[in-house]
């Protein structure tokens, strides 16, 4: 598969069929650590959580964040609380890696990121970005044992599709792009 071919195909994958082989996972992660990094310091460390222990944790505080939401136009508080119980069932029968940096270098966790997307389409699986913010994000920094000087970029989820994904809501080519100026 080409790397166009790839990028047209990445979706993102909440529901999933059953996780990724270890093989496939390395091969994921080794694709994340041939991302550019900033001054070239690769200062991304990946952390592979299999411990059901963890991922229900890691799964219930997305849970707690999520449903701390307010509701959007036309919603309810029960379409919010429905929508972060959702965000917690889908953590089951997915491989998960918490993708870590350096502190201040998150860019680079970032293009590392985007390589291991890219790469769980090449190997036919799916993936999905999971995100935590202040004292989540902290609590999870807690729960993997990461050291002081390190920061969770954020946990990807891994794993046989068990849902196509939903169609792309793409702007029009070419709308985002200027010249010279903006």
């Amino acid at each position: 598969m080409d790397v166009y071919e790839a990028i047209e195909k990445r979706r993102t994958i909440r529901i999933f069929k059953k996780g990724a082989t270890e093989e496939q996972l390395r091969k994921i992660i080794l694709a994340g650590s041939k991302a550019p990094s900033g001054g070239g310091r690769q200062a991304w460390e990946f952390v592979i959580i299999d411990d059901p222990k963890i991922i229900d944790q890691l799964a219930e505080l997305k849970y707690q964040l999520n449903k701390k939401f307010a509701p959007g136009a036309g919603e309810t508080q029960k379409d919010v609380d429905d929508r972060a119980l959702n965000q917690k069932k889908w953590f089951q029968n997915s491989s998960i890696v918490a993708v870590c940096t350096s502190s201040g270098q998150s860019v680079s966790g970032w293009l590392a990121v985007e390589n291991m997307s890219l790469a769980a389409v090449a190997e036919g699986l799916g993936s999905n970005i999971i995100s935590y913010w202040d004292d989540g994000k902290k609590e999870v920094e807690k729960i993997i044992g990461l050291p002081k000087d390190y920061e969770l970029t954020c946990v990807l989820k891994v794993g046989v599709p068990g849902e196509e994904g939903a169609p792309r809501k793409r702007r029009p080519e070419s709308s985002w792009l200027h010249k010279n100026k903006f």
